[in-house]
C-alpha cells in the first residue's frame, strides 16, 4: 500500500538523514484533478554513497534531480509511492515536479464544491502519513525539517499556510502567494488551505499573537467569531502560564473546512476543523462546550506535538493523551464550562472503558510496526484513556509538580523528538518519584481494573469492616495501584469522603470502621482513577432510585459512567438504564443531557430484546416528549429533547407529533424549529414511511448548501424502499467520505430491522471488492459504518468470522470489523439480558 512505511524502516531512514528544508510549490490552477508539485528538498546524509528513498503518492512524476544530476523518473514505484534515491553526498538537493492528484476522501490536498455557489474549497491533512499526496518528502515525524510554500492559485482566492504570507503578486486571473520558512516541523505538521476562505481577524490577549478564523463564504454569516476567539484568548493566557512558555509559532490561524474527518487538526500556525463547528442552527451549550474543548485540545497540541513530537507512532499518546487531559484542564481553570471534569468523566471515560474491553485493546504506548497500524489507533485508548490515566498520575504526584515537569520536558526537548521515556526522566526530576512502575503497569498493559467495595455492618449500621476488592480481565490480569477517594453519600449528598492508594487484590479500608454505612457507597469519588466501578446492591438501588439528587455534577457523572457500563455489560438491564435516564435527566447539565439521551437511545434501540423493544422506545419518546413540553421554552434542554424525540419517535400519535412540528401544526412554546431540526424531523418520518423523496427534494431546495445535501443523503439512504439504491450508491467508489459517511447513517437507520437483512452479506463482499482498492480512510468508513449491527444474530457472528478467517484482510482492517463483531456479542448479552 502507497505510503505504508514500516517503522524499521522510519528508524534506518533517520539513521542515515538529517533534514534541513522543503520549498514547495503548488500550482492550484491546473484542472479539478490533478496539481503541480515542485518540491526542492535540502538534506544531509551521515553516509557518502548510500541509497534511501522519498515517498510521494499517486503522482505522475515528471523530473527528478539529485545534485544536478538526473533521476530517472521511471523508477518511481507507483504502487508503494517511492523514488529510490542512491549516490548521497554529505549535502544533498532533491528536486521532484510531479502532478498530484486532488483528494475526496479528507487524506492529501482535499478538493470541494460549495453547492451554494459553485465555489472551490481546498485543505490539507497529513497526519499521519499523506504529506507525500501533495509533494515529495521523506514523511515521518523524526524528520523534521522547516517549509516555505509558493502557491500559485485563483485571484480572489485566500491561501493560508504555517506562517503569514510574506509576499502576493497578482497577474491576471492567478495570484502568486509565497509563505517564509516555518520553524522545524514533522511533515504531518505542514499545511495549506487555499479557496474564497471568509477571513475575520483579531488578536490574542496581550496583542502578540495574530488570530484569524477562516470558513466557506457561505457560512460567514453563521461564524460567531467572538466566542470563538474568546475561547482562544482563554487558552493561550492558560498555557502559557501553566507551561511557562510563550506560543512558540508567529500567528494562529483556525480554519472551519468542509468535509473534515477528523473533529480538528492541530498543524501549527493553521490549525483545521470540522466546519460543523460553525453552528447554522440553534444548538445547546453542549456543542459549544465541545468546541470549546476541541480548540482547547488543538492549541496545547503547539507545545505537545508540534514543539516536542513523538519519535514515531509508539508514542502518539504523548500528543493526543496529553493535549486531552491539558484541554480539559484548561477548560475548567480559564472558561465558563467549570464543571468540565464531570463532562470528561461521564463521555471521555465511557467511551476509554469501552475500547478497553473490545478484542482490539491495546496499550496507550502501543506497538506500531507501520503507517497503517498507526491509522486505526486514533481511538478512545490513545486519546480518553490515555488522558484518564494522566489525570490519575496527577492525582497521585500533585498538578505543581506535574507541571513542572512539562516545563522541564519542553525546555530540554524544543524543536525536537522524544519517547516516553524521555518525559518520565522530567517528571521524575521534578516530582521526586520513580515512575517507572507506573508507566509499566498503567502504559504498557491493557484492560480495565473492577473495583467493589465489600463490608459488613454491625447492629447499629455502623461498618464493621470495609474493603476494596480489585480484579481484572483474564486475558488481562496485570493489578493495578490506584489513588481514590470513597464518597459516602445520603440523598446525594456526601456525608464523608476517605481518599487513599490501593493495590493488589484486596485493600482494607480501616478510616471507615466504626462509620455509620450510608444509603450510597461511591468508590472512585470525584473520578481520580481510570477503573470499572460497581455497587453493593443497597448502593445500586440508592443510585438508580436518586440519581437525580446529587448535589455535585462531578460525583453524579461518575454513578452515570458506572450505570452506563453496567448495561453495556449486560449487569443493568436496557430498560432500567432508559427509566433512569428519564429520571435523572432533568437534574443534569445539558453537556452531559446529551449524552446520556444518546445512550438511552442505544439502550432503547440495540439492547432491548426483539419482544420489548417497541414498548421501551415508544416509552423512551414519549417520556422524552414530557420532559420537553416541562422544559424552559426556548432553553437548550427543550431543544435537546426534541432532538431526541426526533431520533426515536415510532407510534402513529409520536409521528404525528414530529409531522407537527415539520409543518407547524404543533407548536413547543420557545421552540424554534431550524433548518437542522428540520431535517431531523424529516428524516424520522421518511424512517417510518411518511415522507419520501417529494419531501426530501423539497426540503433540499431550502437548505441548499453542503448540510443540506449530507442531510439529503441521509433522509435518501432512509427510506425503506430504496435501499438498494442506497448501497449501489456505497459501494461505487464515488462518494466523498463525508457523503459516504452520511449515506449510511441514513441507511442504517430502519423501523424494521429486516429491511437490512439482504445487506449482511453485501457487506462482507463489498469489503472483499474496496479494501485493496479504495483510500484507507473510505475503507474503514465502510468497515465501521456499514456493519450490519441491525441483524443482531448468530448468523451475522458467523459470517464475521469467516470474512475475518478467509478473506485474510489486512491487520488494521481485521481490528475494525473484529470491533464492530465483538460489539455485536455485546449486544447479544444485553438482548438476553
Amino acid at each position: 500500500m502507497a505510503g505504508n512505511l514500516t517503522r524499521d524502516e522510519a528508524l534506518e531512514r533517520s539513521r542515515l538523514l538529517t533534514v534541513d528544508s522543503y520549498a514547495v510549490e503548488l500550482d492550484l490552477t491546473t484542472g479539478p484533478e490533478r496539481f503541480s508539485s515542485t518540491t526542492v528538498a535540502r538534506f544531509r546524509s551521515s553516509e557518502s554513497g548510500g541509497e534511501v528513498f522519498c515517498d510521494l503518492a499517486d503522482a505522475v512524476v515528471r523530473e527528478v534531480t539529485l545534485n544536478g544530476s538526473p533521476v530517472d523518473p521511471a523508477l518511481y514505484d507507483a504502487e508503494k509511492g517511492r523514488i529510490p534515491l542512491t549516490g548521497l553526498a554529505e549535502d544533498n538537493e532533491l528536486r521532484v515536479v510531479a502532478d498530484c492528484a486532488y483528494s475526496r476522501s479528507g487524506q492529501g490536498l482535499h478538493r470541494f464544491t460549495d453547492p451554494a455557489d459553485g465555489e472551490v474549497y481546498l485543505y490539507s491533512q497529513f497526519a499521519t502519513a499523506d504529506a507525500q499526496r501533495v509533494f515529495a518528502c521523506f514523511d515521518q515525524p523524526d524528520l523534521k525539517a522547516a517549509f516555505a510554500f509558493t502557491v500559485t492559485a485563483p485571484a480572489h482566492w485566500e491561501v493560508v499556510s504555517n506562517t503569514a504570507v510574506s509576499s502576493a503578486s497578482t497577474e491576471g486571473a492567478t495570484r502568486r502567494w509565497s509563505f517564509p520558512a516555518s520553524e522545524r516541523i514533522s511533515t504531518y505538521l505542514a499545511a495549506v488551505c487555499a479557496g474564497p476562505y471568509h477571513v475575520v481577524a483579531d488578536e490574542d490577549y496581550d496583542g502578540r499573537i495574530p488570530l484569524r478564523l477562516l470558513c466557506r463564504a457561505s457560512l460567514a454569516e453563521h461564524l460567531d467569531a467572538e466566542a470563538i476567539f474568546d475561547v482562544t484568548r482563554r487558552g493561550f493566557g492558560f498555557y502559557e502560564g501553566a507551561f511557562e512558555m510563550r506560543y512558540p509559532f508567529g500567528k494562529y490561524d483556525q480554519v472551519f473546512v468542509p468535509e473534515f474527518n477528523f473533529g480538528a487538526m492541530e498543524n501549527p500556525g493553521c490549525v483545521t476543523f470540522r466546519e460543523q463547528y460553525v453552528f447554522r442552527s440553534k444548538v445547546t451549550d453542549a456543542d459549544y462546550e465541545r468546541r470549546a474543548t476541541t480548540i482547547l485540545h488543538e492549541m496545547a497540541h503547539m507545545w505537545f506535538g508540534d514543539l516536542v513530537t513523538m519519535r514515531w507512532w509508539d508514542d502518539l499518546w504523548l500528543n493526543e493523551s496529553f493535549a486531552t487531559y491539558a484541554a480539559s484542564l484548561a477548560l475548567v481553570s480559564a472558561t465558563r464550562w467549570d464543571n468540565g471534569w464531570a463532562s470528561f468523566a461521564d463521555r471521555y471515560k465511557g467511551l476509554a472503558y469501552q475500547a478497553d474491553q473490545f478484542p482490539s485493546t491495546h496499550p496507550v504506548v502501543a506497538d506500531i510496526v507501520d503507517i497503517t497500524s498507526m491509522e486505526v489507533n486514533f481511538d478512545a485508548i490513545t486519546y480518553h484513556k490515555g488522558a484518564s490515566v494522566l489525570k490519575q498520575l496527577v492525582s497521585s504526584i500533585g498538578l505543581e509538580d506535574f507541571l513542572a515537569g512539562l516545563r522541564l520536558y519542553f525546555q530540554r526537548h524544543a524543536w525536537g523528538n522524544t519517547t516516553l521515556a524521555d518525559l518520565l526522566r522530567a517528571v521524575e526530576e521534578k516530582s521526586g518519584r520513580d515512575l517507572s512502575t507506573w508507566a509499566d503497569l498503567w502504559l504498557r498493559t491493557s484492560g480495565p481494573n473492577t473495583l467493589r467495595p465489600e463490608f459488613t455492618v454491625d447492629g447499629e449500621g455502623r461498618f464493621s469492616s470495609f474493603a476494596i476488592v480489585q480484579t481484572a480481565p483474564v486475558d488481562y490480569p496485570t493489578l493495578r495501584p490506584h489513588r481514590i477517594a470513597i464518597g459516602l453519600y445520603d440523598k446525594g449528598h456526601r456525608q464523608r469522603r476517605v481518599e487513599l492508594e490501593i493495590s493488589g487484590e484486596r485493600t482494607e479500608v480501616a478510616e471507615l470502621v466504626g462509620v455509620a454505612r450510608p444509603e450510597l457507597v461511591l468508590l472512585n469519588d470525584d473520578d481520580l482513577t481510570y477503573a470499572k466501578i460497581r455497587f453493593d446492591d443497597e448502593s445500586l438501588a440508592a443510585m438508580l432510585g436518586g440519581i437525580g439528587e446529587f448535589a455535585d455534577p462531578l460525583p453524579q457523572a461518575v454513578c452515570w459512567t458506572i450505570a452506563w457500563d453496567m448495561t453495556r455489560d449486560a449487569d443493568l438491564s436496557a430498560r432500567d438504564y432508559v427509566r433512569l435516564v428519564l429520571s435523572g435527566a432533568p437534574s443534569v447539565g445539558v453537556s452531559i443531557l446529551r449524552t446520556l439521551l444518546n445512550q438511552a437511545r442505544s439502550a432503547a434501540q440495540q439492547y432491548t430484546s426483539p419482544s420489548t423493544r417497541a414498548e421501551v422506545v415508544g416509552a423512551l419518546a414519549d417520556g422524552v416528549l414530557r420532559l420537553a413540553r416541562a422544559a424552559e421554552a426556548g432553553g437548550e434542554e427543550q431543544l435537546a429533547y426534541v432532538q431526541s424525540f426526533a431520533s426515536v419517535a415510532c407510534s402513529a400519535e409520536q409521528l404525528d407529533v414530529v409531522a407537527g412540528l415539520l409543518d407547524g401544526s404543533t407548536v413547543l412554546d420557545g421552540l424554534t424549529v431550524d433548518t437542522d431540526l428540520r431535517w431531523s424531523l424529516l428524516r424520522r418520518l421518511v424512517v417510518h414511511g411518511r415522507a419520501g423523496e417529494a419531501e426530501i427534494d423539497a426540503e433540499l431546495q431550502r437548505d441548499a448548501t453542503a448540510s443540506g445535501e449530507r442531510s439529503a443523503a441521509e433522509c435518501r439512504a432512509a427510506v425503506a424502499t430504496a435501499k438498494a439504491a442506497a448501497w449501489e450508491r456505497v459501494v461505487s467508489g464515488e462518494l466523498s467520505n463525508e457523503i459516504l459517511r452520511s449515506t449510511l447513517d441514513g441507511f442504517q437507520d430502519v423501523a424494521d430491522a429486516q429491511v437490512l437483512a439482504p445487506y449482511a452479506q453485501e457487506y462482507f463482499a463489498a469489503l472483499r471488492a474496496v479494501s485493496e482498492v479504495w483510500p484507507t480512510e473510505l475503507t474503514r468508513v465502510l468497515a465501521k459504518a456499514g456493519y450490519p449491527s441491525s441483524a443482531v444474530s448468530e448468523e451475522t457472528l458467523a459470517s464475521t468470522e469467516a470474512y475475518l478467517a478467509e478473506a485474510a484482510p489486512p491487520w488494521w482492517l481485521r481490528r475494525l470489523v473484529l470491533e464492530c463483531g465483538d460489539e455485536l456479542k455485546r449486544t447479544l448479552r444485553a438482548q438476553n439480558a
